[in-house]
């Protein structure tokens, strides 16, 4: 009797299809190339193969075809970070998953692809094979524990987002305002910020329309507790310009920069005005600015998957993915491109087609 490994190489013709970066570049599209490949003869003992059927878009897997996360890794690699689908096969040792069963992918590279072999510690059982899981893996948690665990969060504290209506953005306001916090975001458009209000946030900044640092200086005069910060350049140094005493700066990222490299090059801009040193203003406030990288948290992880679980569970947090169709492997360059054109509304999610049929049988 065929296992059901063998039957998952037959059914596939033995082959399936993943994104490959080729060359090391911050350009994901000249960058990647989808390429098919052949599954192995045997499934080792302790690994599952997934049949993906929805990809996570993060504005970090430009980081990753760049070589920012791990220098060491030489081209080609497959990319991606997030993947929920469906566990077509198991290993003779696997004892947490069976066939048929729901799980989630986070932070294992190579999730940008149909079928995903992965060791069963890589994956996590999830209730449904759906989109709407995918906010909460990298996105919600990196929300979760960088606010509680590196920043710090009380209550009554007056907290700054920004990238709010993104899809790590929401849930640090959501989270921020359950705590019983004052919360600012700011978003790029009338569409984001309308979003924005509707999950509570107390005072929304359309950076297009408004100079963030007067309304920060003007209606927060004695600053900002705590800024969840994720954008870099202008709207850094707003925030660090308005950081209130013993506030603390959480730098998620800088995306402004990623796709052009300049958020690794020193910045002579990025101290704030007046020429004052980066260094003086966090000094004269005994501030502070804390990186935050989620995969150096990973023992926080189950206390904080369990308690986004929980809000999720009891209708408290709105996972929001955003609404427009992207579909198949091609599709992922596109989701990346809408991204950084800050046309998303919560989290960019790509959907891959069903599992094959398995070949019709012969009868004789």
């Amino acid at each position: 009797m065929a296992t059901d490994y063998q039957q998952l190489v037959r059914r596939r013709d033995g082959k399936f299809r993943r994104i490959v970066c080729h060359t090391l570049s911050t350009n994901f599209r000249a960058s990647t190339k989808i390429v098919e490949e052949r599954l192995p003869d045997t499934l080792r003992d302790s690994y599952v193969v997934v049949e993906n059927r929805f990809l996570g878009i993060n504005a970090s897997d430009i980081n990753f075809t760049n070589g920012r996360y791990d220098p060491s890794a030489k081209p080609p690699f497959p990319c991606g970070f997030e993947s929920v689908g469906e566990v077509a096969a198991v290993g003779s040792k696997v004892k947490k998953f069976r066939v048929g069963d729901a799980v989630a992918c986070a932070s294992v590279y190579g999730a940008f692809s149909e079928l995903l072999i992965v060791h069963e510690k890589g994956l996590v059982r999830v209730p449904a094979v759906s989109a709407s899981v995918l906010p909460m893996l990298v996105c919600g948690q990196t929300a979760s524990v960088a606010l509680s665990e590196v920043g710090d969060m009380a209550s009554g504290e007056t907290v700054l987002v920004t990238a709010a209506a993104g899809g790590t953005g929401q849930f640090a306001v959501q989270l921020a305002k359950l705590a019983g916090n004052r919360v600012i975001g700011t978003c790029s458009s009338e569409e984001k910020a309308e979003h924005l209000r509707s999950l509570g946030c107390d005072r929304v900044i359309n950076y297009r329309t408004e100079d963030v640092f007067r309304v920060l200086r003007e209606e927060y005069p004695k600053g900002v507790d705590l800024v969840f910060e994720s954008v870099g350049g202008s709207l850094f140094k707003a925030a660090l310009d308005n950081l209130a005493p013993k506030g603390r700066l959480l730098v998620i990222g800088a995306v402004s920069g990623y796709q052009d490299d300049t958020a690794w090059k020193q910045n002579k801009k990025d101290g704030g005005g007046g020429g004052m040193p980066l260094q003086t203003k966090l000094l004269a406030k005994s501030a502070s600015v804390r990186g935050f990288f989620l995969n150096l948290h990973n023992d926080k992880l189950p206390v904080h998957a369990k308690k986004l679980a929980t809000l999720l569970e009891a209708g408290l947090l709105d996972p929001g993915v955003d609404p427009t169709p992207f579909e198949g492997l091609a599709a992922v360059a596109d989701a990346l491109d809408a991204l950084y054109a800050r046309k998303n509304i919560g989290k960019l999610v790509v959907s891959l087609p069903p599992p094959l049929l398995p070949p019709p049988t012969s009868r004789l």
